[in-house]
């Protein structure tokens, strides 16, 4: 049997509970909430510093250097010190983070901010799912879905926020000023129920162990569906103005239906699991998602397009949170150190994927880089007989 957490909650007077539940929902939010607020200062920042594109694309990486470099230890710091001290200082850096991103007046001060920030984030990110796979482990049911559901809700909230205080004319730091508010009197008032706790039995083990047969093949999956989020993100715009003709204030609508699928999906995620199975959920979400890619590109309609790309958003919505899932049932690895190596390879599947799809595209063509996303997505289907047996 598994032994997750076991020991912990043996000596503890109560497993998690419902304030625990709340808490974790809470601390996705505030996750999504937080990286979601410096989308719409990204222009600010462009103009500020009058920098190309070039140079705010090496400004962007930073974000994820910082992410990368602290997502692998994120795991066994929070075995250490537990998801409690752990999400709530680094959530403290997102606040302290956030309003220097907003005023920052030169490249090296906002490369430091950038990296110090995309650390915060990348471990909020990490151990906020160590606390989910304990909190669900616990309850007996699936909550994993519901879980992630909150980060695009707060993803959502973050930037249709912080673009409507700066379309009603409020300064940038004001703006973020009124994140940081927000952010802090959640961490107030539901902080105190994170775990004190993250891990299952060796607290003074390896920062970090490399992934090994099944947490090794699920990150990989991870990689395939964060890819395939990343496709979406920064080349489903150029697919519909260069192919399908769109117009380019109405661009983002492609992204901006795929993240609403993949929200209402999330949100719906927990009973559908409950009731389906994680395998089903693999075979229909690869399915869905590989045959949404097909439609955007086979059928030469940009109502057609938008329509594949929501179905990308509702098939690849509730693959992470089983795989997820899943980590918290394997016997490979600790689950902390699972989390924690599959969230890095998931990460850089954001990070490597567009890059990725622009040099396939440059020597094939946009279309051509699509469909090898969705053929990608049909490894994950395929591949639901093994998660479900090495589980």
């Amino acid at each position: 049997m598994n032994k997750l957490n076991e020991n912990v909650l043996a000596q503890l007077d109560s497993v998690p509970g419902r304030m625990q539940q709340i808490s974790t929902r809470v601390a996705f939010f505030i996750a999504g909430f937080g990286i979601a607020a410096w989308a719409p200062l990204i222009p600010y920042a462009k103009e500020r510093l009058a920098i190309d594109e070039g140079v705010l694309g090496f400004l962007l990486l930073c974000l994820g250097a910082g992410s990368i470099i602290t997502m692998p230890i994120a795991g066994a710091l929070a075995a250490r010190f537990g998801c409690r001290l752990m999400i709530g200082a680094a959530t403290l850096l997102i606040c302290a983070s956030l309003p220097f991103l907003a005023i920052a007046a030169s490249i090296p001060v906002l490369v430091m901010i950038l990296l110090l920030f995309g650390a915060a984030i990348g471990t909020v990110d990490v151990v906020v799912n160590i606390q989910a796979v304990i909190v669900e482990k616990a309850s007996g049911k699936a909550m994993m879905s519901g879980f992630h559901g909150l980060w695009s809700v707060g993803g959502f909230v973050g930037a249709g926020g912080v673009s409507s205080l700066l379309w009603m004319g409020v300064s940038p730091l004001i703006a973020v000023v009124c994140v940081v508010v927000v952010i802090l009197g959640l961490l107030f008032m539901f902080g105190k129920y994170l775990l004190p706790y993250g891990t299952e039995e060796d607290k003074d083990g390896a920062l970090f162990v490399f992934p090994k047969g099944i947490v090794l093949f699920i990150g990989f999956l991870c990689f395939i569906v964060f890819l395939a989020e990343g496709s979406m993100l920064d080349w489903s715009a150029v697919f519909l103005t260069s192919l399908r003709g769109v117009d380019f204030s109405q661009a983002g609508l492609g992204y901006s239906l795929f993240s609403i699928t993949m929200m209402i999906g999330r949100l719906s995620g927990d009973r559908i699991v409950q009731k389906f199975g994680g395998k089903k959920i693999l075979i229909f979400g690869g399915s869905c998602a590989a045959s949404g890619i097909a439609i955007a590109i086979f059928i030469p309609n940009w109502i057609a397009s938008l329509i594949g790309f929501g179905l990308v958003g509702l098939g690849s919505s509730n693959i992470v949170p089983v795989l997820y899932s899943v980590l918290g049932r394997q016997e490979v690895m600790p689950a902390n150190l699972a989390v924690s190596a599959v969230t890095t390879l998931g990460y850089s599947g954001i990070l490597v994927g567009p890059a990725l799809i622009g040099a396939i595209a440059q020597t094939t063509s946009l279309s051509f880089a699509f469909l090898v996303v969705a053929a990608t997505l049909l490894i994950v289907a395929s591949s639901s007989r093994v998660v479900e047996k090495s589980s």
